[in-house]
């Protein structure tokens, strides 16, 4: 597969992933973790879009604390590519950052945000949406790639699709005419029903110079921040003013700062074994299980257990007639919970937070 012209993709590896607790902390969030793989989610990311660019055109957004272990994870990207955000302020201002610094150079330079922490299964698919994505975003649109719905998931926002725009390496195009974020089961359902909607999967696709003239028109503190930044860039004062100046821009995601204002948006629908794996009952789905649907990683013995992931970091893991729970082992912390209430670890890191527990965060 040919690499493409003008293509500059932006990897966001800020996330904490608090629903992934106890492996993932705050000094080892999601984007680090290896799930059944060698590899961890940030570098499988990295060579998924490797074969359409090279890596000196590659970019990463992330929180100052782990530019060292991003270069060291990604040799071949500049270590000048590997931006560190002094806080989180969303992925608005990181996408911002990393499309004002490509067009310095590159204006017509089409680029996109890709989040660190998911998972592709059909990678080739993959590739050759985002191609067609790439020569959609070229002619001036924005775009995003929505996911082909399995079930009415209401963890997810949704994208409906209008009218046909066109075909593009084999997938068809549409208009795109709203986002809803997370709806209720009934509403999701009735989505489904209408065969126009896809999951949002946080991927999106825009010329440089198209992005920051939405961003000045929608977000101008944000525009106005990021040109005090430019500024400064390529003088001694690059970190004193990106220090100063990025606690003060909007906390805002690209979702609601741009692209609910977008008029001329395209969404491609694709099946490409999408998981955002933003809870443990997705980690479950991605594992491969025995004979009595158990995903198990590392030392456990299982007797009259169903349905369960089960991951161990070294510790004999023994369970003996469980049905669909949770459990995982770290050095210091075990996480037991039902397989339907994954979504609710997070509010254990809420309480660890609240009683004080920094070690355990």
């Amino acid at each position: 597969m040919a690499p493409l012209r003008n293509f500059y993709p932006v990897i966001l590896a800020g996330g904490s992933g608090t629903r992934l607790w106890p492996r993932s902390r705050r000094n080892t969030p999601k984007q680090f973790l290896r799930f059944h793989s060698p590899r961890t989610l940030l570098q499988k990311t990295y060579e998924r879009l490797l074969p359409l660019t090279a890596p000196e055109r590659m970019y990463v957004v992330t929180n100052h604390r782990f530019v060292d272990r991003v270069r060291e994870e990604l040799p071949a990207v500049p270590p000048q590519n590997v931006l560190g955000e002094p806080e989180g302020r969303n992925t608005a201002p990181a996408m911002g950052w990393a499309a004002a610094l490509i067009a310095r150079e590159h204006p017509d330079a089409v680029t996109a945000l890709f989040p660190a922490d998911h998972i592709i299964t059909r990678v080739d698919t993959f590739r050759r949406v985002l191609r067609a994505a790439v020569a959609v975003a070229d002619t001036g649109r924005i775009v995003t790639l929505g996911i082909t719905p399995t079930e009415p998931a209401t963890g997810y926002g949704y994208i409906e699709r209008g009218e046909q725009l066109g075909e593009y390496e084999g997938f068809i195009v549409y208009r795109l005419v709203r986002f809803t974020e997370k709806p209720d089961r009934a509403t999701a359902e009735q989505f489904l029903r209408t065969g126009r909607f896809s999951w949002n999967s946080g991927m999106f696709i825009w010329r440089a110079d198209r992005l920051l003239s939405e961003i000045a028109q929608h977000i101008p503190d944000l525009h106005a921040g990021l040109q005090r930044i430019l500024a400064a860039w390529d003088t001694p004062r690059r970190d004193e003013v990106l220090r100063e100046v990025w606690p003060t821009l909007p906390n805002t995601s690209v979702d609601y700062g741009i692209m609910e204002h977008v008029h001329d948006g395209a969404v491609i629908p694709a099946d490409i074994g999408w998981n955002d794996v933003g809870s443990w009952q997705a980690v479950y789905q991605e594992y491969p299980k025995d004979e009595h649907g158990n995903a198990v990683e590392g030392e456990a013995l299982l007797l009259d257990t169903e349905g369960s992931l089960v991951l161990s970091d070294g510790r004999l893991l023994a369970l003996v007639g469980m049905r669909d729970v949770v459990v995982v082992e770290t050095e210091d912390a075990i996480l037991i919970c039902p397989r339907e209430r994954a979504q609710d670890v997070r509010q254990v890191v809420a309480e660890l937070k609240a009683r004080g527990k920094e070690e355990y965060l």
